[in-house]
């Protein structure tokens, strides 16, 4: 149950700060403007918002395996959205972070 909990939350967290950090991204260096910026801002507080819901209370834990889905994530927001190509070590080391992601999130504990 909190796997299919998490996972929608993880997702959501990743476009959150993604795509504010995007918009930060084209307000200041593609001269967009301060709505732009604003926005982005805003998405980047809903993206810490969203981590709270997460169903583990381990900050830390929560923090260390969204790390891999942003890794994931931007690469993917990248093809999406700019066009951008990853290469085949893009590639590789998106998956090792999202094996990262299942080791830290999923993974059975309390077996002593």
């Amino acid at each position: 149950m909190d796997t299919l909990r998490s996972i929608p939350l993880f997702l959501l967290a990743a476009l959150a700060e993604i795509g504010g950090a995007w918009l930060v991204w084209q307000g200041v260096r593609e001269h967009k403007g301060l709505l732009w910026i604003g926005a982005g801002v805003v998405l980047l507080g809903l993206y810490g918002f969203v981590a709270t819901l997460q169903p583990d209370a381990n900050f830390g834990r929560i923090l260390a395996a969204y790390g891999g889905v942003f890794v994931a994530g931007s690469l993917l927001w990248g093809m999406v959205v700019d066009g951008f190509r990853p290469d085949r070590w893009d590639v590789a080391g998106s998956l090792v972070c999202l094996v990262g992601v299942a080791l830290i999130m999923y993974a059975p504990r309390n077996l002593a």
